[in-house]
C-alpha cells in the first residue's frame, strides 16, 4: 500500500506540522535573503565593470573631478565604494602642488575605511543562512524524536509491534528529518558560495586599493619634480 504526501501530512501529529510550518518559514526567509544579495552582488558588479575603464582613464589624465564624478554616479559598484571622498581629500591636499607621505596615509585610511564599510554591508544577511543551514536539521531532529515517540505510542495502544501501528509515527520522522535536511542544504551552499564572492571582491578592492597607492607614489613623484611657481 502506498502512501501519498496528502495522506502521510493527514497522519502527521500537530507538533510535526508545526515543525513543517517553521522549516518553511525558514526557507523562504533563506530565499528572500539570498535572493537578494544575488541581486545586490549583479549590480555591484555591473557597475564596477563600467566604472573600472573610465576611472582608469581618468587617473591616467589626472582628471580627479572626472574621477570624483565617476565614484559618485557608481554608488552601487563596490570598488567606487572604496574611493568615497578620497579625491576631495586629493584635491585639498595637492592644492599646494606637494603630496606629503602623512597626506598620503590619511589618503590610504580612507580607502581602507570605505574598503572595510563596504565588506560588512556584502556580509550583512550572510548570518541568517548561516544559522538556517546549522539548526534546520535540529529542528528537522525534533520533529523525528517526536516521531519515533509516536510510534512507540502507537504500539503501546495496539499492544503488538506490527508495522501498522508505528507506520504513522515513522512516516512523521522520517519527513520531518526530510525536510530539515531539504532546508538546510541549500542555505549552506549559499552561504559558501556568497562569502567566496565576498573574499573575491575583497582581493579585487584590495588590488584597486594598492594600485590607486603606486598612482599616489608615482604622482607625488612628478610634482615634486616640477618647479615650484616663485613669487
Amino acid at each position: 500500500m502506498q502512501l501519498s504526501l496528502l495522506e502521510l501530512w493527514g497522519t502527521m501529529g500537530w507538533f510535526a506540522k508545526g515543525i513543517v510550518f517553521v522549516l518553511l518559514g525558514m526557507s523562504v526567509y533563506a530565499a528572500a535573503v539570498a535572493f537578494r544579495k544575488a541581486l545586490e552582488f549583479r549590480r555591484s558588479r555591473k557597475q564596477t565593470v563600467a566604472f573600472s575603464a573610465p576611472f582608469s582613464k581618468a587617473l591616467e589624465e589626472e582628471n580627479y573631478d572626472v574621477a570624483s564624478a565617476l565614484v559618485k554616479k557608481h554608488q552601487k559598484s563596490h570598488l567606487a565604494a572604496a574611493f568615497r571622498g578620497v579625491f576631495d581629500n586629493l584635491l585639498l591636499f595637492s592644492k599646494d602642488r606637494r603630496l606629503s607621505a602623512v597626506e598620503i596615509a590619511s589618503i590610504q585610511r580612507t580607502i581602507e575605511l570605505n574598503s572595510l564599510e563596504q565588506l560588512a554591508s556584502l556580509r550583512r544577511g550572510l548570518g541568517v543562512l548561516a544559522t538556517i543551514g546549522a539548526t534546520a536539521p535540529f529542528v528537522g531532529l525534533l520533529g523525528t524524536t517526536m516521531g519515533v515517540v509516536n510510534a512507540f505510542t502507537g504500539m503501546a495502544a495496539s499492544g503488538s509491534g506490527g508495522l501498522t501501528a508505528i507506520s504513522a509515527g515513522i512516516a512523521e520522522a522520517l519527513i520531518t528529518t526530510a525536510f530539515g535536511l531539504f532546508v538546510a542544504i541549500p542555505a549552506v551552499w549559499l552561504y559558501n558560495y556568497f562569502v567566496n564572492r565576498i573574499e573575491y571582491v575583497g582581493m579585487e578592492i584590495q588590488y584597486g586599493a594598492k594600485e590607486f597607492t603606486d598612482f599616489l607614489l608615482h604622482y607625488e613623484a612628478r610634482i615634486k619634480a616640477q618647479p615650484r611657481a616663485t613669487v
